[in-house]
């Protein structure tokens, strides 16, 4: 099913943002990653690159909060299942040539005192993956501080180690926070997740 101009649109600025930034990204470029003609881009983003950066951060977001559980999910011992997470993103980044991995995280330290509106976003994004996360572990029979403690320290650890590992040109930031987490969590047994269908 072919993209709409608008998720093109989104799409393209969510992945420039995640290589370059906010700043680093004009109009002109979301307009040629995208295809769409540059008044395109004001027809559907009235608020301009600021609309443009938050609906597509919002979506990026979204995504990724399902990143975590999807790499847990095949895992009853939550020690291993937070260093696959760690493991799987060092895979993951090595594989992409070191290039930033969240658009979020990048846009998030670039803005949080100069542009409110995309700080606000962010925020809301990482208040929304700590919720879910939450909820998540505790359906799998975590008690809840601690699903929320390690909700928050596994994605800063990520986002801290995403950093680290593009600006030293290597993943193991990613592995050294995963052999730091996941021991305290060895041992841990995670209910089985339930399937909806």
């Amino acid at each position: 099913m072919a993209r709409s101009t608008r998720e093109s649109i989104l799409t393209a600025a969510a992945e420039l943002m995640r290589r370059r930034g906010y700043a680093g990204v004009a109009m002109k470029d979301i307009a040629d990653a995208s295809g769409a003609p540059i008044g395109s881009l004001y027809h559907h983003f009235r608020g301009g690159k600021v609309q443009i950066a938050r609906e597509a951060l919002a979506n990026a977001g979204a995504a990724y909060g399902l990143l975590i559980p999807a790499v847990v999910d095949a895992h009853t011992d939550l020690g291993e299942a937070v260093q696959a997470v760690f493991d799987q993103a060092a895979d993951d980044m090595a594989a992409s040539g070191l290039v930033n991995m969240c658009p979020v995280a990048s846009v998030a330290a670039e803005v949080a005192d100069t542009v409110e509106e995309l700080r606000q976003t962010a925020g809301e994004i990482f208040d929304g993956w700590i919720t879910g996360g939450t909820a998540y572990f505790v359906a799998r029979g975590v008690d809840e501080g601690q699903a929320r403690d390690l909700t928050t320290a596994v994605i800063g650890g990520l986002e801290g180690a995403f950093v680290m590992a593009r600006t030293l040109r290597s993943v193991e930031p990613l592995r050294a926070a995963g052999r730091v987490l996941a021991p305290q969590y060895r041992g841990t047994i995670l209910a089985v997740r339930e399937r909806v269908r």
